[in-house]
């Protein structure tokens, strides 16, 4: 089993890290290969809808986003974490995320998809919806805790202090490797669920 990780933090040590250290542990005791990404701090441009991934199979602006693809199609779960910034998360991550989901064509169905965020106070559970966005909308399962994905802490280091939150992230982790090894399983006996052929309707016709 494999697991990317996506951190959107700017700040190498700051709690978001910190946070996902807690999953790596648990990821590492049950023998899942992690590979942690952090993407904050880089210059990532937004989508342009410019349609240049139809024809090539990648983005028009090579950069972080095209050397993570490969990456994403590699693995058997995706963990996007992030700080919180006015009930959403960095806006470097999100551009990010536009455009990895965007132009990579790949069938992402059945890859297990997490989610976690991470503020002082507010804004957590907005922000939780919006990185979950991502994987309901290509066939990806999310995968739960015991209480929404959320750790909290101000100055770097902080976060140490929230045990609920970090217990929620261990089992997180926990519930992750459960998933992956299940629907590799599943896949093995059963294969993947049927498909229809996309019905596409717009509102304005």
């Amino acid at each position: 089993m494999k697991v990317l990780m996506i951190n959107g933090s700017p700040r190498a040590e700051g709690n978001t890290t910190l946070a996902l250290r807690e999953m790596e542990r648990v990821f590492a005791e049950n023998g899942v290969e992690v590979e942690t990404i952090r993407v904050g701090s880089k210059d990532i441009r937004g989508c342009v809808a410019c349609g240049y991934c139809f024809e090539h199979g990648e983005c028009a602006f090579h950069d972080t986003v095209n050397e993570i693809a490969p990456k994403f199609e590699a693995c058997d779960g995706l963990v996007v974490a992030s700080p919180v910034y006015y009930a959403s998360a960095n806006a470097t991550l999100i551009a990010l995320l536009d455009r990895l989901f965007y132009s990579t064509h790949f069938d992402k169905a059945m890859k297990v998809g997490a989610s976690v965020v991470v503020a002082r106070r507010g804004g957590l559970s907005a922000t939780f919806d919006e990185l979950n966005k991502y994987f309901t909308i290509c066939g990806m399962p999310v995968a739960s805790s015991q209480y929404w994905n959320s750790v909290h802490g101000q100055t770097p280091g902080q976060a140490a202090m929230d045990a609920e939150g970090l217990q929620t992230l261990r089992t997180l982790a926990r519930n992750m490797t459960f998933l992956m090894k299940s629907i590799a399983l599943g896949k093995e006996k059963y294969g993947l669920p049927p498909r229809e052929e996309p019905q596409r309707t717009n509102f304005v016709r």
